[in-house]
């Protein structure tokens, strides 16, 4: 007996046609991630393959951080498909992005939250950002200034400072990530970002806030009364 793929399915079990009548959100995290992949192996369909890519990776988020090279370990995973994926991951932070493109204005700290956990939470070394911003907090610029090891990074206020002057900033945004997945902010953080605040204030740029972005959490250093 042939195996049964999913273009034996019901039309109405079919991932794309649920999608078309039900909406993107109604369908399962393996029935999105079958879309993407379009098809399955023989004997496997893409809904198949999905889920286990999904138990390999452990979850949605797993999968679309996971290098090409791992992916393509998964049987049924060619060069093709880890493009699909790795491509749909880039879509994801850059549509995230475009809350914070330049010009944009930011009102609270929520307003910036999401993007930076889409754009810090999975990085495996610290990265030290700035957030620049005019006079009336309108997005001018977001630079990544710094990288460092697992456990530190070297951040220098100076170079804060410099870039703040190029990009003609009136207030900064500060942000970095600890790949420990733990938020809390340590002494070195609440030292360095009153270092980075007296520096700013000598040529009259304002520190708003400083966020440590977490594993799927972040703490912002003003809510805290740190700054």
């Amino acid at each position: 007996m042939a195996p049964v793929t999913i273009k034996d399915w019901p039309a109405c079990e079919m991932p794309r046609e649920r999608l078309r009548l039900a909406g993107a959100g109604k369908l399962s995290d393996a029935e999105l991630i079958a879309i993407l992949l379009g098809r399955g192996t023989p004997g496997s369909s893409a809904v198949d393959l999905a889920h286990t890519l999904l138990s390999q990776f452990g979850g949605m988020r797993g999968i679309l951080n996971a290098p090409g090279s791992a992916l393509q370990k998964v049987h049924g995973i060619g060069p093709g498909k880890a493009a699909v994926l790795s491509a749909a991951r880039e879509c994801c932070c850059r549509y995230l992005e475009e809350k914070l493109a330049p010009g944009k204005h930011i009102a609270s700290p929520s307003d910036s939250t999401q993007f930076l956990l889409a754009r810090l939470r999975d990085r495996p070394h610290e990265v030290f950002c700035c957030l620049f911003l005019d006079n009336r907090h309108r997005v001018l610029a977001f630079d990544e200034l710094f990288r460092g090891t697992i456990d530190n990074t070297t951040v220098y206020p100076r170079e804060v400072v410099k870039q703040a002057l190029y990009r003609n900033a009136a207030a900064v945004i500060l942000a970095h990530n600890h790949p420990s997945g733990v938020a809390e902010p340590s002494e070195a953080d609440r030292l360095i970002t009153r270092r980075i605040g007296a520096a700013l204030n000598l040529v009259d740029i304002r520190l708003l806030d400083h966020f440590i972005i977490g594993d799927g959490t972040s703490v912002s250093l003003a809510s805290r009364g740190l700054l």
